[in-house]
This record gives structure tokens, C-alpha cells and sequence, in this order.
């Protein structure tokens, strides 16, 4: 199967980070293949006013082409730009700072690369300003732009377009990011802050010398982390909004588990404990296990609802399933929300 959009743009990008052969072949079907899919994406939802994957994919897509240094049509870039304009990469109780970023990346990169016209170029750079602008002023007390995962895009905006040293900003999230690495533990979380640790983006793939690029990397092994011992308890809860669900609380039961259980330990042993009887399933992504569903209620991003992960009571968690590790104690609820 072909991936969606989102995943064929970071292929791409790592395609062309790795200095690929000359012969265009491989890589000039699979950028091929990622117009078709962006054109898919809107074509198949026009009666939404919505790419079906998101705006995040969409603008993935259009950022991947722009690194390849092909063109993009002007409706296709025009689409991103009203959603900005009109504030649309937002969703229900989440952050749109990952989306914007990923968006100013691409806005950035085809002025840059001198991909459109004059006029289109000016556009561009206004959306980007907006889009940095309200990345400062909603910067949280904690230096994050967003979240953890979301300030690494964010400040490869600030990266890309030079004006690290004019913003405090920048500054804040850099401390507030060296505090908080050992949450990048996916290839895919590791590959959006570690450019920023170097003072790049994204956008340094297009203008990269391959002539030049020595193959000096080694596989390393990473020691396994210490074990914890003991046990601890957390309690799940499971809510569905009304109308869809009548009965706004569909689980709500403690759970006993190891001491260094993830939350998604936590998921697999209330399968085994009933009754009631909990079940949930997952999809694999590249940034790890995505909760896709549970009691048999479907997260599915083509209807924009997903499973929002809390901390009780409503603190959203900052690491996916595989990767948080609650508290003894602690109760984490399982929200099914729209963005």
C-alpha cells in the first residue's frame, strides 16, 4: 500500500537529506506520486472546505515538493494560504502550532527556492510574519510553542526565516527544550528537534552539496533504560461526547501495573482484567503507536475526531501511548474530540 500523504512528504524529505543517487528514477516516480496525493487529498473532501488528512499533511506535502525543488501549482499553495489567513489549522482542544509551523516551513521554502511569482512571493512572506508573530505571543510559561513536539517545528520557523536573535522567544524555547530531550524518543520525534539542536531546518536539505557530504554514519546501541520495581495503580477512564454517546463515561476502573509501566501497559492490562471488559486498538505511525480505537468507538481522521490523551483533569499529555508513563495514582482519561 501507497502511505498518505503526510508519510510519503517525510520519506522525501529523508530521501533527499541522504544525498540519493543521481539517476531520478525511484525518486521521480515517488514526487510523482505526492502530487497525486495532495490533489486526492482536497479533491476528496471539497464538501469540507478540508484536505481528508489534514492540514499538517497537506502542508508536509507542499514543503517535501519544495525541498525537491519542483513545482507547486498555485491553487494547491492558494489553499494554504486562505486556511491561514482564516485560521483554520486549528483544532478542538489541541495546538495548531505544529500545523502553522510546518505551513510557514513551506511558505518559506517555495520564496526561497523562487518556486512562485513576485506577488505570490510577498503573500507568502506576510503569512510567515503572521504566523511567527503569533507563535511569540502565545508562547506558554513553560517556553514551549505548543508542546514539547510542536516547539522544534516552531523553531524552524524562526530558523529558517533568521530572526532567532530578534526574539526572546527563540531563547526561552531553546532552555525549555534542553530540559526536556529525553522526550524524543522516536526516530521521527529525534528527527524534528535534532536540526534545531544544530541551528538548521528543513529547509537546509534543498541547498545541501552532496559532493561534499561525508558517510561517516554508525549505528550505535542504545543501553536499555534502568528497571523500576514495585507496582503502582492508575486509574482509566474512557468519555464519548453526547450525542454519540448517551452514557458520557464508558470506562472507569483502577488498574494495577508495574512501576515503569507506559500508558500503553497500562491499555494492555485493563484488556486482561475485566470486567468490564476494555479493548482498544492502535495504528503505527512514524512517531509511535497512534490510538486509533477503543471500546470499539473509531478515532478516524477522515471524520476529524481522534483520542485525546488527559492527565485528570484536563492536562493533555505531551507523549504518545508507548511513551508516557503515568504516576502512582494518577488518572488518565481517554477522550474521543473532533478538531
Amino acid at each position: 500500500e501507497w502511505p498518505e500523504t503526510g508519510r510519503l512528504a517525510l520519506y522525501l524529505l529523508g530521501l533527499r537529506a541522504t544525498c540519493p543517487s543521481p539517476e531520478p528514477g525511484p525518486q521521480r516516480s515517488l514526487v510523482t506520486w505526492l502530487k497525486y496525493y495532495l490533489e486526492e487529498d482536497w479533491a476528496g473532501s471539497r464538501q469540507h472546505g478540508h484536505p481528508l488528512n489534514g492540514y499538517y499533511q497537506y502542508s508536509l506535502g507542499v514543503l517535501a515538493l519544495c525541498v525537491h525543488r519542483k513545482r507547486v501549482r498555485e491553487e494547491v499553495i492558494r489553499r494554504l494560504l486562505v486556511a491561514e489567513q482564516h485560521g483554520r489549522f486549528g483544532h478542538i482542544g489541541g495546538s495548531a502550532v505544529d500545523t502553522e509551523a510546518v505551513a510557514a516551513l513551506a511558505f518559506a521554502c517555495l520564496e526561497r527556492e523562487r518556486l512562485v511569482g513576485a506577488r505570490l512571493a510577498a503573500e507568502l512572506r506576510a503569512a510567515t510574519r503572521r504566523t511567527r508573530r503569533r507563535m511569540v505571543e502565545a508562547q506558554g510559561r513553560d517556553g514551549f510553542f505548543g508542546n514539547v513536539y510542536s516547539t522544534p517545528w516552531a523553531m524552524q520557523v524562526f530558523i529558517a526565516t533568521d530572526t532567532c536573535r530578534m526574539h526572546p522567544a527563540y531563547g526561552r524555547a531553546v532552555a525549555a527544550l534542553l530540559e526536556n530531550l529525553d522526550a524524543f524518543t522516536t526516530a521521527a520525534t529525534v528527527a524534528q528537534v535534532l536540526p534545531v539542536l544544530h541551528g538548521r531546518s528543513y529547509l537546509d536539505i534543498a541547498s545541501m552539496r552532496c559532493q561534499e557530504e561525508p558517510d561517516t554514519l554508525t549505528p550505535i546501541s542504545p543501553e536499555p533504560p534502568p528497571e523500576v520495581v514495585g507496582n503502582k495503580m492508575v486509574r482509566l477512564v474512557v468519555e464519548c461526547p453526547e450525542p454519540r454517546c448517551p452514557q458520557h463515561r464508558l470506562y472507569d476502573q483502577p488498574v494495577p501495573v508495574p512501576a515503569g509501566a507506559s500508558l500503553l501497559d497500562v491499555l494492555r492490562a485493563a484488556t486482561v482484567q475485566g470486567p468490564p471488559n476494555f479493548t482498544f486498538d492502535t495504528q503505527d505511525t512514524p512517531q509511535g503507536p497512534f490510538l486509533s480505537q477503543v471500546l470499539g468507538l473509531e478515532a478516524r481522521q477522515r471524520k476529524r475526531s481522534y483520542w485525546q490523551l488527559l492527565s485528570a483533569p484536563s492536562t493533555s499529555l505531551q507523549m504518545g501511548v508507548a511513551d508516557y508513563r503515568p504516576r502512582d495514582g494518577e488518572t488518565l482519561i481517554l477522550r474521543l474530540s473532533e478538531w
